[in-house]
């Protein structure tokens, strides 16, 4: 018997081991990106910006993999095989898993730093399981199997596998096992993924010959084609990313979150190169240009909790706009001999749309402009049809109805979004303004299915909703600042005579503009806040001479509490920040109140990691960003380098308001773990004509303490004022909510009802 008809004889089943394969490979690609962006989130001080940095990283491997894959298809397949093989072995050689030790950032090169980590971490091994969705189609291609010529269905198990990964992560791994575990398993499934690889090439190659015919014929694709198929990919793409951005700065950077736009994302592929691919396409081509008018121009609206729903309404326009597009996709797709000059476009599509999003706009940008930009161009691309064939008559025909309306709709349209622009109120909209939105509106809809027509109408609409409000204060000098860690906006509220610094779509705080109260503590930092009350006991605790830390400079509030003799020192990672809090002084707190100040820039746990033990005798945590405390200063390993930096009768305040999380619990669940006491102030403002002109913010704070006694007497110092209604009370039970640390950490257990996202 011979070599070959004894491999026969094993009788190998080739469709079911190549799916394996492919499942696989795409599983362990994509249960990767959490993991590591996870490791390397506590390194960048928890931004949001982490994710889809990595995301440009993850799209710019996937193309090297299928660069890679596409090169080898010159080779013969026994070549291909050989270095295939020798390729995963060589990238085995990076196991485990994991991320090189480095030193900090220099500031304002984070990205490019984490670029450069994530490819000595992870590159090779990454590249390498990239080139098996395509690689693996190619010989399947070579294959007697029946279905070798038409292997579109490995491209749906690849989508599968991929999206079981990222839902594995947050569902599955991170709430069950730790960092260390992770990695292991991630590394032995390697290994595995390369033994089965090794055995498909063999069989292949020592089966008998396959029909080569497939692998020599060379179908020419158009340039224009091949444009297209890239255009097509990199809209979706980037709306994944702009979408990511807005869910994880308003609730938290972490896995859970990021993979909501992504599976979305990947979801789209698997319906659209499905069996009923073309009846999600058709559904989607009808619903997606009308969901582009509702929830995009929601997007732009200047309301804080509108902005938190439009995060969710956001996840399904992405979806309609990716099914909608990726259903062209599929529809156009080539004959199998091109379909890795296919793969790579769409790979180079999705680069180029990563890049654009992640790394291009926040320097050409002083807010998220690339969102409404991408959601323009998907309704430039739109591969929509007239509602009614009346309605596409209606714009063709050679009449004077169909005339008047081509020529005066761009006009009108125009005309009433910049009056809107001037006038428009989103909370108390007038019934005329209304009307005005509707006609916008209407006109839009009667436009879908002629894309330029389209586009311009939904330009219209989302301007006049509030995206010349953006565009006026985009046109403010010094109005806006965009670095790696966000977007922060200046605002001068003239009725409330106080100028407000956002961070994203959440205050982070408030100067008042009348002379005598420009040294007032304003926002979350009222004197009967929680940390108000403990800064104005700090003289009765420790006294003239105390030593004060804060993370988080923000507007420089908390220096207005210092008093002569005590040292500040203030932690901050983002040098924006300390420039518009310090250097430009749009707010005067820290010039006012303590100039002498100490500022100390980088991540605040490896910073005050690095302070003599018991530096401070009181330290305040409030590092936000958006709406959300970085999940690295939440865990015990934290909560151990804030007791470390603290005197031994030292006191600790955490920050610990949100929107969407009981993040109370998660600091019981630490305190309890590490053998401290703590209390907790809900605080509010309260109704008082005495507080009239003082923008107080309500806000949750934790105090923390060695022993009892110790947190007794601090209590008891920090008594609130004439105006207070609220008391130190116990904190609630962790129940069963396990402490956060390095390697493990899951919000699902602290999420709070779904009326607190409304």
């Amino acid at each position: 018997m011979t070599a070959a008809s004894h491999v026969r004889a094993i009788a190998i089943p080739l469709r079911p081991l190549f799916i394996l394969i492919v499942a696989l490979g795409s599983f362990l690609l994509f249960l990767v990106q959490p993991l590591i962006a996870r490791l390397a989130l506590p390194l960048l001080g928890g931004a949001p910006s982490v994710w889809n940095t990595a995301m440009v990283f993850y799209q710019a491997a996937l193309l090297l993999g299928y660069l890679y894959a596409h090169a080898l298809q010159h080779l013969p397949l026994r070549r291909q095989v050989l270095l295939h093989v020798a390729v995963l072995l060589a990238a085995a050689l990076t196991l485990p898993l994991g991320l090189p030790e480095t030193g900090l950032p220099p500031p304002g090169r984070e990205a490019r730093w984490l670029l450069l980590l994530l490819a000595t971490g992870i590159g090779p091994l990454f590249v390498a399981i990239a080139a098996q969705a395509p690689l693996m189609q190619a010989w399947f291609a070579l294959s007697s199997d029946p279905e070798a010529r038409a292997p579109w269905f490995l491209y749906a198990a690849s989508n599968a596998g991929s999206l079981a990964g990222l839902l594995a992560y947050p569902f599955l791994l991170e709430p069950l096992t730790a960092l260390p575990n992770q990695q292991a398993l991630w590394s032995g499934l390697y290994l595995l993924l390369l033994g089965l690889v090794a055995v498909a090439g063999l069989f292949l190659v020592r089966s008998a010959a396959p029909p080569q015919a497939v692998a020599r014929t060379r179908v020419p694709v158009p340039f224009a084609r091949q444009l297209y198929w890239v255009l097509l990919a990199a809209v979706p793409s980037g709306l994944m990313i702009s979408t990511t951005t807005h869910i994880t700065t308003d609730i938290m950077a972490m896995p859970l979150l990021w993979v909501l736009p992504l599976g979305l994302y990947l979801l789209s592929f698997i319906l659209v190169f499905g069996r009923q691919g073309e009846r999600w396409f058709m559904a989607a081509r009808v619903a997606a240009p009308i969901l582009l008018l509702v929830f995009g121009a929601a997007g732009l609206l200047s309301l804080d909790r509108a902005a938190s729903i439009y995060g969710l309404a956001s996840l399904f326009l992405l979806f309609a706009v990716a099914v909608a597009l990726h259903g062209q996709l599929a529809i156009s797709r080539p004959h199998v001999a091109a379909l890795t000059r296919f793969y790579l476009c769409l790979s180079l599509g999705g680069v180029l749309g990563g890049l654009f999003a992640a790394l291009l706009a926040p320097l050409l940008f002083d807010w998220v402009w690339e969102h409404p930009i991408l959601l323009l161009a998907a309704a430039l691309l739109m591969p929509a049809g007239p509602l009614t064939a009346r309605i596409g008559r209606l714009w063709s025909g050679m009449g004077l109805p169909s005339r008047l309306l081509r020529t005066l709709a761009p006009g009108v349209a125009l005309a009433l979004s910049f009056w809107l622009g001037a006038v428009f109120n989103p909370q108390e909209p007038s019934p005329v303004q209304l009307l005005a939105l509707l006609v916008i509106a209407c006109l839009a809809v009667l436009a879908i299915g002629r894309p330029l027509m389209f586009s311009w109408q939904f330009a219209m609409f989302m301007l006049a909703v509030g995206g010349w409000q953006q565009l006026d204060i985009s046109s403010i000098e010094g109005a806006r600042t965009r670095s790696f860690f966000g977007v922060y906006t200046i605002q001068n509220v003239q009725s409330a005579k106080v100028r407000r610094l956002l961070h994203g779509t959440t205050l982070h705080g408030i100067q008042s503009l009348e002379p005598a109260r420009t040294r007032s503590p304003m926002s979350y930092y009222a004197p009967d806040s929680g940390v108000g009350r403990a800064m104005r006991a700090i003289p009765a605790l420790f006294g003239d001479g105390a030593r004060v830390g804060f993370v988080g400079l923000g507007a420089g509030t908390l220096a207005c509490y210092a008093k002569a003799g005590q040292a500040w020192t203030a932690f901050e990672i983002d040098p924006a920040v300390v420039e518009l809090a310090v250097a430009r002084r749009a707010f005067t707190y820290v010039a006012d109140c303590k100039p002498d100040l100490r500022l100390v820039l980088g991540d605040a746990r490896l910073t005050l990691a690095g302070e003599p033990r018991g530096s401070f005798d009181l330290l305040a945590v409030d590092a936000f960003s958006s709406d959300s405390v970085p999940l690295h200063l939440l865990t015990v390993e934290a909560l151990r380098v804030y007791m470390a930096a603290l005197a031994p009768d030292g006191i600790l305040l955490l920050h610990v308001s949100n929107r969407f999380l009981n993040l109370e619990r998660v600091v019981a669940a630490a305190i309890e773990a590490e053998g401290l006491v703590g209390r907790r102030l809900r605080y509010t403002p309260a109704n008082d004509d005495a507080l009239a002109g003082y923008a107080y913010s309500s806000s949750d704070w934790i105090m923390v303490a060695r022993t009892p006694g110790r947190l007794e007497e601090a209590v008891a110092a920090a008594t609130g004022g004439p105006h207070a209604t609220a008391a130190w009370e116990p904190l609630a039970p962790a129940g069963d909510v396990r402490p956060w640390t390095d390697s493990f950490a899951s919000i699902l257990p602290v999420l709070k009802p779904l009326r607190s996202l409304l």
